[in-house]
């Protein structure tokens, strides 16, 4: 399912030669049609024809509004079911293609070419597509897997620095909730850059997949890979409805921060640990600063996690580094003292 691309794109070629797809849809943003596109193109060994479907960058992009825009130029190129529909871009690429192609004609076939960390490393794999309703991050979404992912590590050079930072964030959730090495090998990073990050990216990429393949519908330990995600979906949420967009690492970050804390107010994890949590993101991500209004704007947008039931949210914490746990309902108490840390103390 996974396969790394070598600088003639062979494996690619090959794939196609096999699946032979009676034409090629290359879903691109702005950004990706200038930085990669050429090297995607330049290496394209195929008779296939195709055609390139460019939108703008950003999350606030990933509505129905887009996806029916893209289903329509589908139609418009009398797409039929045999045809492959290649993501190339970050998580909002691939989250929003792989919608389109899973609901266009009861599905059509995909494959991500992940330009972004988040995507390499988190987004392209697992077969979550999503879009965003109402301000609700995927709220809208299915489960369906590409027929591969394609990774390029020579594209993160394309990426600017917040960008690989985003990425870096699932990238030690990973770490946090499945291998204390693994945390404490991207910690020790000194810079971020793609040549000190791409020795990890493979264990991160692994880590995901494997818990992926445990639990591919989410009942489960799949859900440990939302730590950090409630409150993140949230404050992603909150500052996408007032016009100022995050990004989703940064979003998540702020969510790890949160939730370790929740942890440790559950008695889960102890306060040593949990100071090693909160220096190791400090050390590469700023904090942003949520009045009372936003608190409690925070706590309303958590009622709406998609992961929630019987009207109570479900939380993904921590029971040490290196191990997670689900479906975890926390007191209101420590709730409210969580949200005052995120506020006023960290």
């Amino acid at each position: 399912m996974i396969a790394h691309l070598d600088e003639n794109f062979s494996q690619l070629n090959d794939f196609l030669k096999v699946l032979k797809p009676s034409k090629l849809l290359i879903l691109v943003d702005t950004n990706t049609h200038e930085y990669c596109l050429p090297t995607l193109l330049g290496n394209l060994e195929t008779e296939i024809p195709f055609e390139i479907i460019e939108i703008e960058p950003g999350e606030e992009l990933k509505t129905i509004q887009t996806a029916t825009h893209l289903w329509e130029i589908l139609s418009g190129f009398e797409t039929d079911r045999k045809a492959l529909l290649i993501n190339l871009g970050g998580g909002v690429i691939t989250d929003l293609g792989g919608f389109v192609a899973s609901t266009y004609k009861r599905g059509i076939k995909f494959i991500n070419i992940p330009t972004s960390l988040l995507g390499m490393c988190d987004a392209s794999i697992g077969g979550k597509n999503g879009i965003d309703h109402l301000f609700l991050k995927n709220i809208v979404g299915t489960f369906a897997e590409p027929e591969m992912v394609f990774i390029y590590p020579e594209f993160l050079k394309t990426l600017p620095f917040i960008e690989l930072r985003s990425g870096f964030a699932e990238m030690l959730k990973h770490g946090l909730i499945a291998d204390e090495k693994h945390w404490k090998d991207l910690i020790s990073i000194e810079k971020l850059s793609p040549e000190s990050i791409a020795p990890f990216i493979e264990t991160s990429m692994k880590i995901k997949a494997d818990v992926v393949a445990k639990d591919f519908r989410e009942q489960h330990i799949r859900k440990t890979l939302n730590f950090g995600h409630t409150f993140g979906h949230a404050f992603e949420s909150y500052f996408l409805s007032h016009g100022i967009p995050v990004l989703h690492g940064e979003a998540v970050a702020m969510g790890m921060i949160f939730e370790t804390q929740l942890s440790f107010l559950e008695k889960l994890i102890s306060l040593d640990a949990s100071m090693e949590i909160f220096k190791g993101i400090k050390k590469f991500f700023p904090h942003r600063a949520i009045d009372l209004a936003g608190a409690e704007q925070l706590s309303n947008l958590m009622m709406n996690d998609k992961k929630n039931a019987n009207g109570e949210i479900h939380f993904s914490l921590l029971s040490k580094i290196g191990e997670g746990n689900f479906d975890h309902v926390v007191s209101e108490k420590n709730l409210i003292a969580a949200l005052n840390f995120i506020q006023y103390l960290y």
